[in-house]
Parts: structure tokens; C-alpha cells; sequence
């Protein structure tokens, strides 16, 4: 993505137990280095963007042979449910964003589907 901004933080958690940390934004950089070191679980990445969504770069993570699977990618204030025992800390969960207040309706479908169009993502 062209302009696209970023910050990434992975946990490792063997050897040294490290935060290691890239990416082409200084604040996006510490804003992923402050939440990886809260979260503090084995192998996990976190990755910040700007000027672009999570959708333009989702598929491009997913093929990263490294990569096992994404259980959060949104622009929605996030909420990172962990445990901790003897041996470790992991991610149970995360919340993300409202839960639903209603159903869609005709008027929501076409609005969704204008939007997904004007975006590129969607045609006909």
C-alpha cells in the first residue's frame, strides 16, 4: 500500500523473551512496543496502520509462512483477554467494538454495498 504507515511488535517467547520491534512510523512503533509489553503473551503480533485498513493488508499477513492465524484485525478499539500461569501468559479473547444494535435492513444493505463498491471492493 503506497503511503501505508506501520508499526509492528512480535512477543517472543523463547531465548531471550524479547519485544522485537519494526516499522516505518515512530509513533506507530512505540504505540505497538507499549500494547505488545502489556499483553505480554508468547508469539504474539500486534501491528498498527495508518492511511490504509486492515482489509488492504490482510491477505499479504496471512500468506506469511510464519504466520499461524490473525484472531483480531479492525479499526475498532480493541480489548485483550489474557491469563497467566506458572508456566506462561496467553490470549484467551479479544473484544471488539459494540455489540449489535439491531438488524440490517434494505436501506443499510445498499448503503453497505455502495460503500464496499466505492472502495474497490466490491463490483457489479
Amino acid at each position: 500500500m503506497p503511503g501505508a504507515k506501520f508499526g509492528l511488535a512480535f512477543c517472543e517467547s523463547s531465548g531471550e523473551c524479547l519485544v522485537r520491534i519494526e516499522g516505518n512510523d515512530e509513533e506507530l512503533k512505540e504505540l505497538a512496543r507499549k500494547n505488545a509489553l502489556a499483553i505480554g503473551s508468547g508469539h504474539p503480533f500486534i501491528l498498527f496502520l495508518r492511511n490504509c485498513f486492515p482489509i488492504n493488508v490482510l491477505n499479504a499477513i496471512k500468506n506469511i509462512q510464519e504466520v499461524c492465524g490473525i484472531y483480531c484485525a479492525t479499526a475498532n478499539p480493541v480489548e485483550v483477554i489474557t491469563a497467566e500461569s506458572a508456566t506462561g501468559r496467553g490470549i484467551l479473547g479479544f473484544i471488539d467494538g459494540a455489540k449489535p444494535k439491531g438488524v440490517e435492513g434494505p436501506d443499510g444493505v445498499k448503503w453497505r454495498t455502495e460503500l464496499l463498491r466505492r472502495f474497490g471492493y466490491k463490483r457489479g
